[in-house]
């Protein structure tokens, strides 16, 4: 059974939402799954795991949370090739150029980590309410599996 770690970072509780949709539709793909708050979490954790899942927040301008840096720069000093990886994250549109940027940094940290992406990145605007939300969630778990199997 493949095991998976999703790590989320949230102000409104977004995100802890799409985290638990993500690891909600894991387990129900067979995946053994650890969820937990990213300022909770050693960056080393990941090696520990078949498939590795970020959700965070971006704030304000661009910014990433705060409470998730040290977990940002520990990527840098990881190897994780052979891991499967995917971001996703709640974001505001209103912030235009600024929407979700967080997503793409941790997603460029990780292929830098040698980590392999296993779906798109993706990006939800405010809370994962909708229908199709919900659904690009539950593709997103299942991309994630179909690059673990391809893999292993």
């Amino acid at each position: 059974m493949p095991t998976a770690k999703v790590v989320f970072a949230t102000i409104t509780g977004n995100n802890e939402d799409c985290a638990d949709i993500i690891t909600e539709a894991l387990e129900d793909l067979g995946v053994e799954v650890d969820e937990t708050e990213i300022s909770q979490t050693d960056a080393a954790e990941l090696k520990d795991y078949d498939i590795n899942v970020i959700v965070p927040y971006t704030y304000d301008e661009g910014a990433l949370p705060e409470e998730g840096l040290d977990f940002y720069d520990d990527l840098a000093d990881l190897d994780l090739s052979g891991k499967i990886y995917g971001v996703a994250g709640s974001g505001d549109t209103f912030y235009e150029e600024f929407y979700c940027v967080a997503v793409d940094k941790f997603s460029e940290a990780l292929t830098k980590a040698n980590a392999t992406k296993g779906t798109a990145d993706l990006k939800i605007n405010l809370a994962p309410e909708s229908q199709e939300d919900l659904d690009h969630l539950d593709q997103f778990a299942q991309d994630l599996v179909d690059a673990y199997n391809a893999q292993n």
